[in-house]
């Protein structure tokens, strides 16, 4: 039987793959010029207060899903502030 939880997973899984073509461009391309810092300290507080829900509610898919997802705009924030510094010094 297909549980509400893989359901879960598998849409958690697709949300957080959407994030890694944006940090792998940022990354490799060394410029995150057009990337917005408030939406990313926003949606990371949106993600952090997803991940007390899920881990309050004990769903285990939103929680792990929301772990992954803020580590991904957690490293597009640092990769934003490195990379803008490193544009003002030149």
């Amino acid at each position: 039987m297909f549980s509400k939880e893989i359901l879960g997973l598998i849409a958690g899984t697709f949300t957080t793959i959407a994030f890694v073509p944006q940090v792998y461009k940022t990354w490799k391309t060394k410029s995150a010029k057009d990337v917005s810092m408030h939406m990313f300290i926003l949606f990371g507080a949106g993600v952090v207060l997803w991940i007390i829900y899920g881990l309050y509610n004990k769903i285990l898919s939103v929680a792990l899903t929301n772990i992954a997802i803020l580590i991904l705009a957690s490293i597009q924030i640092f990769l934003k502030i490195k990379y803008d510094s490193n544009q003002r010094k030149s």
